[in-house]
């Protein structure tokens, strides 16, 4: 069900952004079109995870979030960092990963080995 649940986030957030990708992105402090990409990965991202959740083992799902989460973590506390210091990049940052991640995350997925 947690796998699930993360896929079913990522759409939901993907949508979001696509949606408010103006209001989104002003707050943010990145152009719409990059609010835009982020929430089409997302949105691909998560739909994919949604798709292999029975072609793929669990372990592979759980290393592949962790590791998402991991560096999810790293990416917001940065972005956090560079913003409290005055930083204008902080945003684009955490927004970039959300563009990226996703897409990584489909594409080994998409590459794992099969569940038994």
């Amino acid at each position: 069900m947690g796998i699930i649940g993360d896929g079913v986030f990522k759409v939901l957030l993907g949508a979001v952004f696509l949606v408010g990708a103006v209001q989104l992105g002003d707050l943010l402090g990145v152009p719409a079109w990059l609010m835009i990409a982020s929430g089409a990965a997302l949105l691909g991202g998560g739909g994919i995870e949604i798709m292999y959740v029975h072609r793929r083992t669990a372990r592979t799902y759980m290393r592949l979030m962790v590791a998402y989460d991991s560096a999810w973590i790293l990416v917001t506390l940065g972005g956090l960092l560079m913003t409290w210091r005055g930083g204008a990049a902080g945003g684009e940052l955490w927004v970039g990963y959300q563009t990226a991640a996703p897409v990584v995350l489909a594409a080994l997925l998409v590459t794992a080995a099969p569940a038994r």
